[in-house]
């Protein structure tokens, strides 16, 4: 058992892949009005939201408890609609040396009208054996997955 990993979770959604990857990158700061599991977020250091580099504070739940960090972009791939972002101080420091969540948006086969494919890799790395694998974030960002899904539908 290593202190390093990785898990993954697809999530089939109806939204077409540009739109959902709009909402994460684009209009992030919406995010916390359209799922219940981020209670607060607030643009730090930068000038906008979905710029590299760019430093938000979070407020989410996370295996029932409220849990605050602050995010760093630093990926934003938007030919492929990726992007990472990092996660630093607060909680999740007190388990993980390093947390970065991924989130991959493809159109499935059939065209952007038939929906998309959301992928999120959660890469961290435990401060010690004892510590837990991230599974709650798995759950954390299927439930923001589905959201937000459900809002760009109705949107």
């Amino acid at each position: 058992m290593g202190l390093t990993g990785k898990l993954e979770i697809e999530k089939e959604i109806q939204t077409q892949a540009s739109k959902f990857f709009h909402l994460f990158t684009k209009q992030l700061h919406h995010v916390p009005n359209i799922t219940d599991h981020i209670h607060e977020g607030e643009l730090h250091e930068g000038e906008d939201w979905h710029n590299v580099g760019s430093v938000k504070k979070w407020s989410y739940t996370i295996d029932g408890k409220v849990v605050k960090c602050r995010e760093r972009i630093e990926v934003y791939d938007e030919v492929n609609n990726m992007i990472t972002f990092n996660l630093f101080e607060g909680d999740v420091m007190e388990q993980y040396k390093s947390f970065k969540l991924t989130l991959k948006v493809s159109d499935k086969v059939g065209g952007a009208g038939g929906g998309a494919i959301a992928k999120w890799t959660v890469d961290y790395e435990k401060l010690n054996e004892g510590i837990p694998d991230p599974g709650g974030y798995l759950d954390y960002v299927t439930n923001v997955t589905k959201d937000a899904d459900a809002h760009l539908l109705t949107a």
